[in-house]
């Protein structure tokens, strides 16, 4: 019976002390209690413990109401401490689990509504460049013109279109590229874009004298004789000015990003 007492007794003794917790009563009996706890762990997890700590303490910062002054840093001191005290290394563990697990669900969601998104913008973005091809370039033309008065070169653009796209344009959209045959890398390559004087009705055919900024890139560039001048239709916008195709919604970048993110989070 008297042995019995004294496991009793000891139990009681051990369960008293416990395991050590964190005291965020003050930022100095928190420093103290975290050096106990860590004291406590093997060598090999005291980085997991720090790490876990930091999780916990920056989980519920607002850093909107801190830039509006809602908050100030004594307030958030104040959350970190309250949001860890009274807990042990395990609970903290356990804890910092719990918010990573959530923390990744939650990205995996937002990359997976951004996936979507960018998959939708690359679907009309395809889509547009089908109708685009029913505004067609039948002549495309660059050269330099030398100005009156030895005022340098004008570059001009002499493009000749055709409207078979079923809707009027008002402006059209154009990229255009300057290469030589055999050679991998343009001489230059350049939006440009021109407004339609009473726009361009289905069916109609039209042809234009463009005179780009002679101090532009345009202006600049001194293509050999080979070279040869390609124009493709990036955008349309109709009557009302808005966008009736528009190729380059879907950008280099987008096409990245969706590739990036298919690679991390479509499994």
């Amino acid at each position: 019976m008297r042995w019995l007492m004294c496991v009793a007794v000891m139990a009681g003794m051990l369960v008293g002390c416990g395991e050590p917790k964190l005291d965020g009563s003050s930022q100095q009996a928190f420093k103290d209690s975290a050096a106990k706890v860590a004291a406590r762990l093997p060598e090999d997890k005291r980085k997991q413990f720090a790490s876990d700590v930091m999780v916990l303490a920056f989980q519920g910062l607002d850093i909107s109401q801190v830039l509006q002054g809602k908050k100030n840093a004594e307030d958030v001191s104040s959350d970190m401490l309250s949001a860890l005290n009274g807990k042990t290394a395990q609970q903290v563990s356990d804890e910092a689990s719990r918010v990573r697990v959530e923390r990744a669900e939650r990205e995996r969601q937002q990359a997976m509504t951004e996936i979507q998104e960018l998959v939708e913008k690359q679907k009309k973005s395809e889509a547009a460049k089908t109708q685009l091809a029913h505004f067609e370039v039948s002549k495309s033309r660059f050269y330099q013109k030398a100005k009156e008065y030895g005022l340098g070169n004008q570059p001009i653009i002499e493009i000749t279109v055709n409207n078979g796209t079923g809707s009027a344009v008002a402006r059209a959209y154009f990229k255009g590229t300057i290469a030589s045959p055999g050679r991998s890398v343009p001489w230059l390559v350049e939006t440009f874009n021109y407004s339609i004087s009473g726009g361009l009705e289905h069916g109609e055919t039209q042809s234009w004298n463009l005179a780009p900024n002679q101090f532009s890139d345009w202006g600049k560039v001194e293509p050999p004789k080979d070279a040869i001048f390609t124009v493709t239709v990036e955008r349309l916008d109709g009557a009302d000015g808005k966008p009736l195709f528009d190729a380059g919604a879907f950008t280099e970048r987008d096409a990245t990003t969706l590739s990036t993110l298919k690679e991390k989070f479509a499994h």
